[in-house]
């Protein structure tokens, strides 16, 4: 079965001494697994980083068999964030969490271009709260909506976080998380109780649930807003 597609890397591994087996997001085929020959080489090696876009060509028997790709570069991502550990721990974050969250083969558009436009978004001041939103909007298209929306009329003026009870489990949130309002200085405090109570969410919801191990990266990058 043969087929191309558009692409960002989400995990790469070794495979015999020249090959990786590498996960990739693409636009039209979701979360899909190949061998990579000569992804040991220095050419290769040198773009086949995580968060990466390439374009893909597959070729393999079946759909049941692990295919073997051929990659090129299309956009170098992870080099430009090289210097700035936040930048590069979200975008590792969020490679691990679609590597564990996003189900093999079935192609989800939404996301895919939602993380594309995440980003071209790293750019702006106020990237990390688009990162917080992302992993909402996440969650939700991964099939739970927390429906934050519901809770604005108990916020509490005096007060930048509430507690809410979601489906029997206790939450600390953010005021600006439930009415969308962002305030004018985002304080590391208010991301640390965005990227905890996301991260709570996830746990609750997907990784416990289904026995997955919650990605080190991203408690790393929660841990940069001590």
């Amino acid at each position: 079965m043969n087929w191309e597609d558009e692409c960002f890397l989400l995990s790469k591994n070794k495979f015999r001494e020249n090959a990786n087996i590498i996960n990739i997001f693409s636009l039209n085929r979701g979360k899909v697994s190949g061998i990579v020959y000569g992804g040991n080489s220095r050419k290769i090696r040198n773009y086949l980083q995580i968060s990466n876009k390439l374009f893909v060509v597959n070729n393999s028997k079946n759909e049941n068999k692990i295919g073997y790709f051929k990659t090129e570069l299309i956009k170098p991502i992870s080099p430009i964030y090289f210097d700035n550990k936040k930048k590069t721990s979200a975008l590792i974050s969020l490679c691990a969490l679609l590597n564990s969250l996003l189900p093999d083969s079935q192609p989800n558009k939404i996301i895919y271009n939602k993380f594309d436009r995440f980003i071209a978004s790293l750019e702006f001041e106020n990237w990390i709260i688009l990162y917080i939103f992302f992993e909402l909007n996440n969650i939700k298209e991964l099939g739970y909506d927390s429906n934050l929306g519901e809770y604005a009329s108990i916020i509490d003026d005096n007060s930048d976080t509430q507690k809410i009870d979601i489906d029997g489990f206790n939450y600390v949130v953010p005021n600006f998380l439930i009415n969308k309002k962002i305030p004018n200085e985002i304080t590391n405090f208010l991301i640390k109780k965005s990227l905890t109570f996301t991260r709570s969410l996830m746990v609750n919801k997907f990784f416990l649930p289904n026995n997955l191990i919650f990605p080190k990266s991203r408690i790393i990058l929660e841990n940069y807003f001590n």
